[in-house]
């Protein structure tokens, strides 16, 4: 994979990734010459006069508003991760469901259709199960690797085709190049959830995708302290080809606005601009972008270290006696390992596994001892001392979770099952510490667990 992909507003070709993480999309600040981006924590901006005012009103200007809409500290993120991810604009979030949620305000309509894989994290299946239905927005969840079933699910109500590069939590990679050409043939983006990869281990847009999105609060930011989400525009998707009226044509919130048209560069961003955050409110803070931006500072830093514990405990538990599974994408036994070499730099920082037959038994197959398993990975994560036990990943600390009782509990078990949830599944988050004291506090717990469930 190229380090030297396309640029975002304004950014020299000729600057790596890491120096990009930096720098991109920021200068000193005019007025002091501070070189940290500033805060700009306010609402609203004062008009030059009645005339600039309309013209910023009636999108013919260049210029802030209110912050619901836009702010110079969140724009300063949007153009760092438009540059990191390779797109051609951007528009940040209050979560990473805000901007799926924004994404989809603008791209379907009561009657439309969404294709998604089922390897999808269970917020977004709720999601698409659960709230777009609300909107007479139905979705077909295909197995993803089954490229055929993308092709039979797509019809000409089709909005767009979904999946993660990574996903959640059974760490799947589809063949997105593959994904990508069925899409386009049908005349549909593809959208990608790139949380679990980030920018530093993948960049979608190289690979067919056409909008890529993430959740900031993970690995990007990688503290635990914000949330707040990111859509990126590949801006090469020809949105008035194939009926995209939000996007392409006269827009019937706006008076003679054609956001193909007037936004030219980035098209699909601007109307989530414009049409999503302006309506619903789920903008990103000011404070949260300028937090966010810090961590972007030490993102490839970080993230080469989450991998690198990361093959460290793999090979652990794929050795450990107490350990039924255990699947990580650069392991070889890996069923999508060729997909993850081939389109990924590293392997991630994300680890799922289960405890072998809790109750005595010896499954031969992931989550056979089903009951057992279950209480088993509970109490896994009741005992760990270094990791913690909370709904995050991608933080600097070590994460665990127990997703068939939480992240995707509010499924029914066979929509666990095909999102790759086994009763006994533990996901793993590894953070930054020295591997060593990962590696002991694992064992402890894996050790609690068993013997627990055994003489239970």
């Amino acid at each position: 994979m190229s380090d030297d992909a396309s640029e975002g507003r304004g950014e020299p070709s000729d600057r790596r990734f890491g120096t990009r993480s930096v720098h991109a999309g920021q200068s000193p600040d005019p007025e002091t010459g501070a070189m940290a981006p500033p805060l700009y924590q306010t609402t609203s901006y004062v008009f030059e006069d009645a005339d600039t005012a309309a013209e910023l009103y009636a999108l013919e200007g260049e210029g802030y508003i209110y912050s619901r809409i836009a702010n110079p500290t969140v724009r300063t993120l949007e153009d760092r991760l438009a540059s990191l991810e390779g797109g051609a604009g951007a528009v940040a979030t209050a979560s990473g469901m805000a901007a799926l949620d924004s994404a989809v305000l603008v791209l379907a309509e009561a009657g439309d259709n969404v294709v998604c894989s089922t390897d999808t994290y269970g917020g977004t299946t709720a999601y698409f199960a659960k709230t777009a239905t609300r909107r007479e927005i139905e979705t077909r969840f295909v197995s993803t690797l089954e490229y055929e079933a993308y092709e039979e699910a797509i019809d000409e109500d089709t909005a767009f085709v979904h999946v993660e590069t990574i996903g959640n939590p059974s760490l799947v990679t589809p063949d997105f190049e593959r994904v990508a050409e069925i899409a386009h043939e049908h005349g549909v983006p593809l959208v990608v959830d790139n949380t679990f990869a980030t920018p530093a281990l993948c960049r979608p847009l190289e690979h067919g995708a056409d909008v890529v999105w993430e959740s900031t609060t993970k690995w990007l930011h990688g503290s635990g302290t914000t949330v707040g989400g990111i859509l990126v525009d590949g801006g090469s998707f020809p949105w008035g080809e194939h009926g995209y009226e939000e996007i392409a044509g006269q827009n019937h919130a706006y008076h003679d606005v054609d956001f193909s048209r007037d936004f030219p560069e980035a098209p699909f961003a601007e109307t989530v601009r414009f049409r999503s955050l302006r309506s619903l409110g789920n903008q990103q803070s000011p404070f949260d972008a300028w937090q966010t931006l810090q961590g972007l500072e030490s993102l490839p830093l970080r993230v080469e270290k989450h991998c690198e514990n990361a093959e460290i405990v793999a090979d652990y538990l794929e050795e450990h006696e107490d350990v039924a599974w255990v699947t990580y994408p650069g392991l070889d036994s890996h069923p999508t390992h060729d997909n993850a070499s081939e389109y990924l730099s590293d392997y991630g920082g994300m680890i799922a596994f289960g405890l072998e037959g809790a109750d005595g038994s010896d499954p031969s197959a992931r989550g056979t001892s089903s009951r057992a398993g279950y209480e088993a990975g509970k109490v896994f994560c009741e005992s760990v001392e270094v990791a913690q036990f909370l709904a995050n990943i991608g933080d600097a600390k070590t994460l665990v979770i127990h997703p068939a009782s939480t992240t995707h509990g509010q499924l029914t078990p066979e929509e666990q099952e095909e999102a790759g949830v086994t009763p006994d599944l533990v996901r793993l988050s590894v953070g930054i510490e020295d591997p060593e004291d990962i590696l002991a506090d694992l064992e402890q717990a894996i050790d609690t667990a068993t013997r627990a469930c055994r003489e239970g």
